[in-house]
């Protein structure tokens, strides 16, 4: 966990403990505790967040093993080059941390956030559920001449491959 101090101008302290609480903070939601510092002047305190490099690592993981878990459910394969597959499963993961949905990354939206909520394009989107089409050559049927062989990657193969 990553640690920041910054100095609240909001800060109140508690009835019962002599634990600060800053008003702004707590409304943001990555914050996940807020401590004060020991030795530290008033009003300054310790803010324990996710990073941003462990949120999207934890991210790409959980899109990893989603679509490693969606091929083998559906009886698709990733494409034969699995570069294709490392850049899709980082767009979802990408999507996910800022929409909170996993929105096809290989489409164009006017309105990215709108498109989220409304499910069509969120993966597997509607076309693949239905039909078994997939736009970004992710989940692909043994017919299609771009499928591969693999139903898995691993985390290192997604993220050397998607740079």
């Amino acid at each position: 966990m990553a640690f920041s101090t910054f100095v609240c101008p909001f800060a109140q302290a508690t009835s019962s403990t002599s634990t600060k609480i800053c008003k702004s903070a707590v409304k943001s939601r990555p914050f996940q505790r807020i401590s004060q510092r020991q030795n530290a002047p008033n009003r300054s305190f310790v803010v324990r967040s996710e990073t941003a490099e462990k949120k999207a690592v934890d991210s790409l993981e959980i899109m990893r093993r989603f679509s490693e878990q969606y091929a083998q459910r559906s009886g698709t394969y990733f494409c034969v080059d699995l570069s294709v597959t490392a850049v899709v499963i980082k767009g979802l993961a990408e999507h996910k941390d800022q929409l909170g949905a996993p929105l096809c990354p290989c489409r164009h939206y006017d309105d990215k956030a709108a498109e989220a909520a409304d499910g069509f394009w969120n993966c597997p989107c509607v076309p693949m559920r239905e039909r078994k089409e997939c736009h970004c050559m992710l989940f692909l049927t043994s017919d299609n001449d771009y499928a591969g062989t693999e139903q898995k990657i691993t985390l290192d193969e997604v993220k050397t491959l998607a740079q």
